[in-house]
């Protein structure tokens, strides 16, 4: 099929120039399937020119001068007006059916850009804080933990400081978690929290879980289970998430992390609630500190209908639990914020 149907047997004769040293020849232009063929007189072909990439040298000037590319040295001179108009008419329609190649590369550049746009804004945040928070060292930890827990004992009251009780505190923390919390602490009131983690193992509790309680096992047992939740994310994760991407590329760089960032997640963690209990997760942690579970249990549910598997499970449940604590020494901890 030619590039027009009208125009399948149209010719004309023309000047045409190999070069721009060549001589000078008369041919026939005739149109084939969009290319424009040039003869000489004996029909034989000389080229063969692709529609769609022909040049008009001299627009609006008769005779037109064509040639089969822009920066072509080979020249067509053709008189006749019909088909001159023919040759530019093709051209316009052959392109329009083309491929609109460039249009498409722009789409398909457009969808790559935006589709790495999109996995920057969804995934390099949490690359950013993933990769921070495995090379935090210690002592930054430390640091940054330590003052956060300034600015959370100005919304909480200050850490009790009874000289017995933070003693008899730290026996306790060793009994139930070893060396996996570096510092215990008993705040007056966490509002709607038991316990926080914070970063460089700081273990923070509130007041009624040693004020409340006959024995010391219920404040041992919310021991074991912020040691289930720190085990489960690292408490500067959340920290880095809610403090933003800036904060964090900063903390990254230079191992500091903006007072303000530090200030504004300890009011979001006064605000926020208990993580859920994992009774099949903690479970383990009771056994493996050799402690009961049955008091924390129904610390947390007087009715121990929801904490049922940590109360048909307590390792202790047949026998007597070892002490956590001398009598003294507990004693001690309940009056740690009246001492």
């Amino acid at each position: 099929m030619t590039a027009l149907k009208e125009y399948d047997r149209l010719e004309t004769t023309g000047i045409w120039r190999e070069s721009a040293d060549a001589q000078r020849r008369d041919v026939i232009v005739s149109f084939g399937d969009a290319s424009l063929i040039i003869k000489d007189q004996k029909d034989t072909a000389l080229a063969h020119w692709s529609l769609p990439a022909i040049h008009r040298e001299n627009p609006g000037k008769r005779p037109a001068l064509f040639k089969p590319a822009q920066d072509a040295d080979e020249e067509l001179e053709i008189a006749e007006t019909e088909v001159i108009d023919a040759i530019e008419k093709i051209r316009r329609t052959v392109k329009r059916r083309r491929p609109r190649s460039g249009r498409l590369r722009l789409f398909v550049s457009g969808s790559i850009i935006a589709a790495i746009a999109a996995v920057g804004i969804l995934w390099l945040p949490q690359a950013l804080v993933r990769n921070t928070v495995g090379i935090l060292p210690e002592s930054t930890r430390l640091t940054i933990g330590t003052t956060l827990r300034g600015h959370l004992s100005r919304l909480t009251g200050d850490a009790c400081r009874g000289t017995l009780g933070a003693t008899a505190l730290n026996r306790l923390k060793t009994r139930a978690l070893q060396s996996k919390f570096r510092k215990a602490y008993i705040l007056p009131d966490l509002a709607q929290r038991d316990t926080m983690v914070l970063p460089g193992r700081i273990l923070l509790l509130d007041a009624t879980l040693v004020e409340d309680h006959d024995n010391p096992d219920v404040a041992a047992g919310y021991m074991l289970k912020a040691l289930t939740d720190r085990l489960k994310q690292d408490p500067m994760t959340p920290l880095l998430e809610h403090a933003g991407t800036t904060s964090t590329f900063r903390l990254l760089t230079t191992g500091k992390i903006d007072d303000d960032a530090l200030r504004r997640y300890a009011e979001h963690l006064i605000a926020s609630t208990e993580p859920a209990l994992d009774q099949a997760a903690l479970l383990p942690q009771f056994e493996g500190a050799r402690v009961a579970s049955t008091p924390f249990a129904f610390a947390v549910d007087v009715t121990g209908e929801s904490t049922i598997e940590l109360i048909e499970a307590d390792p202790y449940r047949d026998r007597d639990a070892p002490q956590l604590l001398s009598d003294g020494d507990w004693i001690s901890l309940q009056a740690i914020c009246t001492e």
